[in-house]
């Protein structure tokens, strides 16, 4: 006997083979990239001028977690587009409604983005622990250049890895992950969308991971990260994407490891700023301000 998940595609396959879009589809596209657009300019002017390179300080827990919810959605949303469009398909058919869909699909996005939410405050409690053990060796000035390269080398190394080759086969093929994880109804959406995000977090939490190393605030390294991601998810070849992304990780880690003043776009901390010490970077006395506060207003 059929699972219900091969009942449900058998009817999906032949169009989605064929690559037609219909209407509701390119709607569906166009609404994600709009948002993801959106979440882009968000992002960008809520993190401007906060940059400070490797172990740049996430701010309050608040902050962190709305900028990233915002950024994920910039960062993740054009990648799953495919994904969310199949399931789209799949769930309309005697569903009882665009209605029913519709809301279907958005449980769907919504289960993805509470896994991505979840992974995002395991990675502020790492990063925070981390700059509470004031560990002076890993200061910028001393083993901080080694320590970020490092990360960056070991998301290298997790590219070739079959884990991540496992993960990354099931966010690239919709009609695998839906014919083995196909859910009825609401709360059925919501899990899928679950768990999709859980394989999504197994393919990508090493490019995340480096982006703390390169600055978390910096647009510029996510918009870097977003691309690599958006490649290896959507290049028709898998293997030659997977291992190109994994050559130009490992050069950049041994660059800003060996070179970090010659890396394009990377923000170098103060030498009093420690990259997981959590010290604050010495800004020098208000002078400017007290001078100000003698002269008292000008009349």
């Amino acid at each position: 006997m059929a699972s219900v998940g091969e009942q449900a595609l058998g009817g999906a396959r032949p169009a989605a083979a064929a690559g037609a879009l219909d209407r509701r589809a390119v709607a569906l596209v166009a609404a994600l990239l709009v948002v993801s657009g959106l979440a882009w300019l968000a992002t960008g002017e809520r993190m401007r001028g906060m940059d400070a390179g490797p172990g740049t300080d996430v701010g309050s827990f608040g902050f962190y977690v709305s900028a990233w919810v915002v950024m994920m959605a910039a960062m993740m949303f054009p990648a799953i587009a495919p994904m969310v469009v199949v399931h789209s398909r799949i769930g309309g058919r005697g569903s009882g409604g665009r209605a029913v869909r519709s809301g279907s699909t958005a449980l769907f996005v919504a289960g993805y983005v509470v896994v991505w939410t979840a992974f995002g405050l395991a990675a502020y409690g790492l990063f925070a622990f981390g700059r509470s053990l004031s560990i002076d060796v890993l200061s910028w000035d001393r083993g901080g250049p080694y320590l970020a390269g490092g990360v960056i080398c070991a998301a290298a190394v997790y590219q070739l890895t079959p884990l991540k080759d496992a993960c990354l086969s099931r966010c690239r093929s919709p009609f695998w992950f839906l014919l083995h994880r196909w859910r009825h109804g609401g709360l059925g959406a919501l899990r899928m969308g679950a768990s999709h995000g859980a394989w999504c977090v197994g393919c990508c939490w090493a490019l995340m991971a480096m982006l703390f190393a390169l600055g978390v605030m910096s647009v510029g390294w996510m918009v870097f990260v977003a691309a690599l991601i958006a490649v290896e998810r959507l290049l028709p070849w898998k293997a030659v994407a997977n291992r190109g992304i994994a050559v130009l990780l490992l050069m950049l880690g041994l660059a800003v490891a060996l070179s970090p003043g010659r890396v394009p776009g990377l923000t170098l901390p103060s030498e009093s700023t420690m990259s997981m010490s959590g010290a604050a970077p010495d800004r020098g006395p208000p002078i400017e301000q007290g001078r100000s506060a003698k002269r008292g207003p000008r009349r």
